[in-house]
């Protein structure tokens, strides 16, 4: 893509994952808050544009045969690697986080406080994660799969209840916003995800759960927000 001061942080990391790492390093919301400029974000952030474009287009070079560019599959070919990959990836790793968390709370709770406030910012993560997949998996992303298929077949299909996908999308990148201000805020409880000196292997691996779950979160919400979502609303347009 042009590398240009006008263009998204979002479509950046679009067109080249790689680039995430580059908007990571100076702490870009490339996700939730992915449709700010380059202009903005270095203005925000007190940052030399010409040397993060050039950065960029570092991380964009190397190994660029190795890059997955999810933006040329099929959005139901996306919709199942969302759900089938990241979704599943909350599933599974949620049970042991909030039994990691309760320990530490009971082991570690008397010295760092903090960790109630991470149990209840996660535990109440958890759940609205829950839910919000849910309505992903029985109402946006059958829909999603609904159009691709009368797109490829040319057939036509019936409308949902919902009137436009636009409509379940806003509900789903609203959520996605809360979701990023939640972990933000864990993030800073956790102190970047840097257990004290005092904490045991448990806290260790809590933590570094947690960051890893931060980061499959901020891919899962991209491919949303970045891809599957702009382009469910040009595929509804096409078929108008």
């Amino acid at each position: 893509m042009e590398n240009n001061k006008t263009a998204t942080v979002g479509s950046f990391v679009a067109n080249d994952y790689r680039t995430a790492t580059v908007f990571q390093k100076y702490g870009i919301d490339f996700c939730c808050k992915g449709g700010r400029s380059i202009e903005e974000v270095c203005a925000s952030k007190n940052l030399d544009d010409t040397k993060l474009l050039a950065e960029l287009a570092a991380a964009a070079a190397s190994a660029k045969d190795s890059a997955t560019d999810f933006k040329t599959w099929s959005l139901d070919l996306l919709a199942d690697y969302i759900e089938k990959k990241h979704h599943r990836y909350i599933q599974e790793s949620t049970p042991a986080l909030m039994q990691f968390l309760d320990k530490l709370c009971k082991v570690h709770g008397g010295n760092h406080p903090e960790l109630f406030d991470i149990y209840r910012e996660f535990s109440a993560s958890a759940g609205e994660l829950a839910a919000h997949m849910k309505k992903e998996e029985l109402i946006l992303f059958p829909f999603v799969r609904i159009m691709a298929e009368a797109k490829s077949k040319n057939t036509p299909f019936e409308r949902p209840p919902f009137g436009s996908v636009q409509n379940p999308i806003y509900m789903m990148m609203d959520e996605h916003d809360t979701e990023g201000e939640r972990f933000r805020k864990i993030e800073a409880l956790c102190n970047g995800y840097t257990a004290p000196a005092d904490g045991c292997t448990t806290y260790r691996v809590a933590f570094a759960m947690l960051k890893e779950f931060e980061a499959d979160l901020h891919m899962h919400i991209h491919l949303e927000n970045n891809i599957l979502f702009p382009g469910a609303v040009e595929l509804e347009k096409s078929l108008a």
